[in-house]
């Protein structure tokens, strides 16, 4: 009864969500053929609407015919673009009412912002609970969040927030750091709540399903799946979570600019949400590198956006069922925890989001040299590295104490790792 009067107070708080909800479930009612011609017609459209409504996608298409456009003809959108060309690629320019500015640390290690509006994150909200309900979730059902971004995690002090957080039956802890005794107080809050869903960065997730397991903990028979996001999720940490947790995990694949483009389902098999996404792998180097279109976002339209994530699609059906066409993932984003003297470990979101809304970077790089020290190599004007460093020397200090050392390094560029990936984070070596 609890459970059906939090659904209704939460319907009537988020009526787009969940007007956006029924249409998501309606297509999961189609066949593979009709999600295709869905997707040909809505990629199509993103594209002229991009064309008649931004600056960058008018000028950048010129020459290119419609009404229906061939995505191979498109040029490719890097996240250098993204960064030179932000507002140009807003439809009627940044400066509406209503428009708010994200950040990504992204892949690249290169600080990239990018615009959006309530509705896209009703949207990404939507999306995440039909993912959910993969799981056997349904509305009113308990989720619990592990987060690794502190400015994500909003303070519910008010009444009526904290009212409505009650009704959405969601919480949200706060992971960018944590303790043996951060994870015994975790384990202890799930007896109590009770949740049916678990979500969080798979590094937190291991490391929680790692102590649970080694101190004999009884997790709730209510869960009945967790959700893996943000990091590349390793077979070690996957067996160790299901089982502290006696369900299946979820390896879910997006990103804060284009969220909710894919999700593993119980028979193992990545599948793409081709009425959300239209997702391309393009050759490159002897390596297969993942474009995605948005096909919703006509705030900031990001089209054939190189996510700088390798992989493939699957031909074939999956034996779950699903319409929703497969793929491959191959190197993800790697992440490293950094462990202070005192023995917390510090989650890499923590440091990567220290950087938001500091402008004139190219690239970043955290290097945790010794138990005490980090060096922040940056890659920008020395007027930027010196309010940087000013800056985010105090915020480590009141954030993780007299015992973490910041230093500021100018280098005229950053070095990728042998797989063509840059490391933003990187940790002590394991002994």
């Amino acid at each position: 009864m609890i459970r059906h009067l939090k659904y209704y107070a939460h319907r009537q708080a988020r009526p787009l969500r969940y007007r956006f909800l029924k249409t998501l479930l309606v297509n999961e009612t189609l066949s593979a053929e009709q999600l295709q011609q869905h997707q040909r017609q809505q990629f199509s459209a993103m594209v002229r609407f991009a064309i008649e409504h931004t600056d960058f996608y008018r000028d950048s298409y010129q020459g290119i015919d419609g009404p229906d456009y061939d995505a191979t003809q498109l040029p490719v959108l890097t996240k250098q673009t993204v960064v030179e060309q932000r507002d140009a690629m807003v439809a009627g320019g940044p400066d509406q009412t209503g428009i708010k500015l994200g950040y990504t640390g992204g892949s690249t290690g290169k600080p990239l912002a990018f615009y959006y509006t309530d509705e896209k994150i009703e949207r990404m909200r939507a999306g995440m609970m039909r993912s959910y309900r993969w799981a056997g979730w349904r509305q009113g059902d308990k989720v619990l969040n592990f987060w690794g971004a502190r400015h994500d995690i909003k303070r519910h002090s008010k009444p009526f927030d904290r009212l409505r957080r009650y009704a959405a039956a969601e919480q949200t802890l706060g992971a960018y750091e944590f303790s043996e005794a951060d994870l015994l107080s975790w384990a202890r809050h799930i007896r109590s709540w009770r949740p049916t869903l678990l979500q969080g960065y798979a590094s937190i997730l291991a490391e929680l399903a790692q102590y649970i397991l080694a101190s004999n903990i009884r997790m709730p028979s209510t869960i009945k799946g967790v959700f893996s996001t943000a990091e590349v999720l390793y077979d070690w940490q996957r067996a160790a979570i299901e089982a502290a947790f006696s369900c299946t995990v979820f390896n879910q694949y997006g990103c804060r600019e284009v969220p909710n483009i894919g999700l593993q389902c119980t028979h193992g098999n990545f599948h793409v949400f081709s009425d959300l996404v239209k997702l391309e792998s393009m050759p490159v180097d002897g390596e297969q590198r993942l474009l995605v279109t948005s096909l919703t976002n006509r705030v900031m339209p990001m089209i054939r956006y190189e996510l700088g994530d390798l992989g493939r699609l699957k031909a074939g059906q999956c034996s779950c069922g699903s319409p929703f066409p497969m793929m491959e993932l191959d190197v993800c984003r790697k992440n490293d925890l950094v462990v202070t003297p005192g023995g917390r470990s510090i989650y890499p979101s923590y440091f990567v989001h220290l950087l938001d809304a500091h402008d004139g970077i190219d690239q970043f790089q955290f290097v945790q040299t010794a138990p005490g020290n980090i060096v922040l190599r940056l890659s920008a004007r020395q007027e930027a590295v010196d309010i940087v460093g000013r800056a985010l020397k105090s915020r480590i200090q009141a954030d993780l104490g007299c015992d973490m050392a910041l230093q500021v390094e100018r280098v005229e560029s950053i070095p990728r790792s042998r797989s063509g990936k840059h490391r933003f984070v990187i940790g002590l070596p394991a002994e």
